[in-house]
């Protein structure tokens, strides 16, 4: 499985977020970790007024 990431390296405008392809193969959690997966994720104005 193929997984993307959007990610910040430094603040600025929201062109400094980088749309990434991360390697499918993470590894199984160690111990007291869990898994989880998230289907979608919300960007909320205020949030992204952070990285202005």
């Amino acid at each position: 499985m193929t997984y993307h990431r959007v990610r910040t390296y430094e603040p600025g405008a929201p062109a400094v977020m980088r749309y990434e392809t991360v390697p499918g193969d993470i590894g199984a959690p160690g111990p007291g970790q869990v898994r989880l997966r998230q289907e979608a994720a919300g960007l909320n104005f205020i949030e992204s007024a952070g990285l202005l």
